[in-house]
């Protein structure tokens, strides 16, 4: 919620509420400390720690695809070989992380 509060964007409202609406994962016990190994193998930044959650979250619950605009931390080509290897070494599953684009198909 607090990334989806930042900033003006068309139907702002809308989707909070509808994100009001969904049911949340739960974080796990040790997500502070998963958060800290991507940021001490430089897998994420330590100046925002909101990519290292979402990757921590998808990972820890299974979630096959991390879908994101985000192609500086998270959907890079030239990380996704460290994040798997950091995601291996902490027993973490390893989503596919991939932009919109990426997900779907344009229509000709």
């Amino acid at each position: 919620m607090t990334e989806l509060n930042r900033g003006n964007y068309p139907h702002k409202a809308d989707i909070l509420r509808l994100v009001e609406e969904l049911s949340i994962l739960k974080a796990p016990d040790e997500i502070d400390n998963f958060v800290q190994v991507y940021v001490e193998q430089n897998v994420m930044p330590s100046r925002d720690l909101g990519d290292a959650f979402h990757l921590v979250m998808a990972s820890y619950h299974k979630i096959d695809f991390l879908l994101t605009w985000n192609c500086k931390n998270l959907a890079n080509a030239g990380k996704y070989n460290l994040i798997r290897l950091v995601n291996m070494q902490l027993g973490l599953f390893v989503p596919q992380i991939v932009t919109p684009e990426q997900l779907f198909e344009r229509g000709e």
